[in-house]
C-alpha cells in the first residue's frame, strides 16, 4: 500500500502512516480486501469533484456492499475520529463530493450497493439501494410497464443516492416534481452507526414528523442514504415532441402559458433554448444539427406525454402550436415524426452543456424564481454582464416550466487565464439580480463547497440556525461530509450568534 504517496506525507510522520495502516486493515477486516483502496493510481478518481473544481486527500476509499457494512465502517470511523466523505456516481456541480485537503477523510463509494430489494406494481413502488445508477433503474422499471420519471443529462452514471442526497430536479419537474416528490420511503445511517429504516412506501403516513425529508437535499451532511423506495408511474404510451422558434422571451412566455393551459396535464418538459447555445452545440458537439433552415433567437422544446392512448395528444400539440403560429408568437417549428427525431431534440438541449464545456471555461448559475420574472431576470442580468464584461458570451437555458433557468457566463478560451478573477464580479451581479425577483440562487444542483458563502449571504438568520442546530443535534462531531453546505466559519458564527445579531 502506497500511503504516503497517496495522502502527499513523508514517511517521517510515521505515528500518522501507522495509524493510518491500521484504519486501511481494519476497512479491509469489514469489507474486504479488494473493496478498501489506499493507492494513489487506484483512488485518484475519487479525490476530486466532477467538474475539477475542488480536490483533496483522503486516507482510504472504501466500498462497502450491505447497509449493516456500511453502518459498520461508520462506526469505525466515528471512533477513530475520521470523516465520511459519501461518494456516489460523482456527477454534481458543487464539489459536494470532494475531500478535504488534510488526508485523513475516508470516503465511503456506494456503487457496489446496487439491488433492487423490492417492486410492487400495484402499489407503484419500487426499492432499490443507493449505488443503482439512475438509467438502469429506467430501463429496469421500463421492463415492468411502469415509468421512473427523474430524467437528467447525467443519467447514465449519477446514483440514485445522490440523486436523493441532492434532491435532483431534471427535465419532468414540472410534471412530476423533483427527487424529494418521488421518495415515499428511506433508509439511511446516521453519524453514530445506526440505522433509520423507513422503506413502507406508504403514501399517507402522518405519524409525527416526516424525517425521510431531512435527509433528502441534505448532501450526506446528515445521513448516508442506502436505499429508498421509490414512486413509480404507468408507463408513457404517447410521447409527442415539439422544436419551435421564438423571436422573444416574452413570445416563450406566450407559448408556454397557451401549453398550460391546453396541454396541462400532459405537459412533461417545456425548455428553453437560446440561439446562442444551440450556435455552440452545432459549433463544437459533431452529430447535432440546426433542425429549422433559418436562425431565431429562442427557441422552445415542448414534450406531450401520456399513459392513456383514448385521447391523441397529436392534436391536443398541432392545436395549440397552430394558433400560435397564426399570431405569430412561434415563428417557425417542427413536430417529431419519429423517436429518433425527438431523441434529436434533446440532444440539441443536452448539447448546450458539453458545448459551453468544450468552447471554453464558464460560470455555471443554478437559479430559479417565479416563472412570471424568468424574462425579465434574463434581460437584467444579461446586461448588467454584458455591460461590465463586453468579452463574455451569456447562455441562459432550462427548465422554464418549474422556474429553473442555469445562467451561464461563458469566457471563452481566450480569456482562461483571467478566468477565475471574474468569479466574484459575476456572482454577485447574477445573485443579485435573482434576488430581486424574488429567486433563489440553487435550483437543483445545491450547495456543496461552492455555494456557501452565497448560502451565508441570501439565507435568512432563523433558517441558518436551524440548519446549524439539526447538524449538530444529528452530528455533534461533524464527520459527515465536513464543511459541506455548512461551512466552519458559518457553524462558528452561528454558535456565537454572531451571524443573527
Amino acid at each position: 500500500m502506497k500511503l504516503a504517496a497517496m495522502h502527499g506525507r513523508g514517511t517521517a510522520d510515521k505515528g500518522w502512516l501507522v495509524s493510518t495502516i491500521g484504519l486501511v486493515r481494519e476497512l479491509e477486516t469489514l469489507v474486504g480486501d479488494d473493496h478498501v483502496i489506499a493507492s494513489p493510481s487506484a483512488g485518484s478518481s475519487y479525490l476530486s469533484d466532477f467538474r475539477g473544481l475542488f480536490a483533496g486527500r483522503a486516507a482510504a476509499v472504501v466500498k462497502p456492499a450491505t447497509v449493516e457494512q456500511v453502518a459498520d465502517v461508520v462506526r469505525l470511523c466515528q471512533s477513530r475520529g475520521h470523516a465520511i466523505i459519501p461518494h456516489g456516481g460523482n456527477t454534481g456541480l458543487c464539489g459536494g463530493t470532494a475531500p478535504s485537503s488534510a488526508g485523513g477523510d475516508v470516503i465511503l463509494c456506494l456503487e457496489r450497493m446496487t439491488r433492487v430489494r423490492a417492486q410492487d406494481v400495484v402499489n407503484n413502488t419500487i426499492t432499490v439501494e443507493a449505488g443503482c445508477i439512475l438509467h438502469s433503474l429506467q430501463e429496469h422499471v421500463s421492463g415492468l410497464d411502469r415509468y421512473f420519471p427523474l430524467s437528467l443529462g447525467a443519467e447514465g452514471s449519477c446514483q440514485i443516492g445522490g440523486n436523493i442526497a441532492t434532491n435532483a430536479g431534471g427535465h419532468s419537474v414540472l410534471r412530476y416534481g423533483n427527487m424529494r416528490d418521488l421518495v415515499l420511503g428511506l433508509e439511511a445511517v446516521l453519524p453514530d452507526g445506526s440505522i433509520f429504516n423507513d422503506l413502507r412506501g406508504l403514501r399517507k403516513n402522518n405519524t409525527g414528523y416526516d424525517l425521510k425529508q431531512l435527509f433528502i437535499g441534505s448532501e450526506g451532511t446528515l445521513g448516508i442514504v442506502t436505499a429508498a423506495t421509490l414512486k413509480l408511474f404507468p408507463a408513457r404510451r404517447q410521447i409527442e415532441t415539439a422544436f419551435v422558434a421564438l423571436r422573444s422571451l416574452d413570445d416563450l412566455m406566450e407559448v408556454y402559458q397557451r401549453a398550460q393551459k391546453h396541454a396541462d396535464e400532459f405537459l412533461s418538459a417545456f425548455e428553453m433554448v437560446p440561439r446562442i447555445g444551440l450556435q455552440m452545440a452545432i459549433d463544437h458537439v459533431p452529430e447535432v444539427q440546426d433542425p429549422l433552415d433559418e436562425a431565431y433567437p429562442f427557441y422552445a422544446l415542448i414534450e406531450l406525454s401520456s399513459s392513456q392512448i383514448a385521447w391523441p395528444l397529436r392534436p391536443v400539440l398541432d392545436g395549440f402550436l397552430e394558433a400560435l403560429l397564426v399570431s405569430g408568437a412561434i415563428r417557425d417549428g417542427i413536430i417529431s415524426s419519429s423517436l429518433r427525431e425527438a431523441q434529436s431534440f434533446w440532444r440539441i438541449r443536452e448539447a448546450c452543456v458539453e458545448a459551453q464545456r468544450l468552447a471554453g471555461p464558464s460560470f455555471k448559475h443554478d437559479v430559479s424564481m417565479p416563472i412570471d420574472r424568468i424574462p425579465a431576470f434574463i434581460r437584467d442580468a444579461t446586461w448588467a454582464i454584458e455591460r461590465r464584461f463586453p468579452a463574455v458570451q451569456v447562455v441562459a437555458f432550462g427548465h422554464i416550466g418549474d422556474g429553473n433557468i442555469h445562467f451561464n457566463v461563458c469566457c471563452g478560451r481566450e480569456q482562461e487565464e483571467t478566468f477565475l478573477t471574474l468569479a466574484g464580479p459575476v456572482e454577485d451581479i447574477v445573485y443579485e439580480a435573482v434576488a430581486s425577483v424574488g429567486g433563489s440562487f440553487s435550483a437543483e444542483h445545491g450547495i456543496g463547497l461552492l455555494k456557501r458563502d452565497a448560502l451565508l449571504r441570501y439565507t435568512s438568520p432563523d433558517a441558518l440556525r436551524m440548519m446549524v442546530d439539526i447538524k449538530g443535534l444529528i452530528d455533534p462531531n461533524n464527520i459527515l461530509n465536513p464543511g459541506k453546505v455548512l461551512s466552519p466559519a458559518t457553524v462558528n458564527m452561528a454558535r456565537d450568534r454572531k451571524v443573527f445579531a
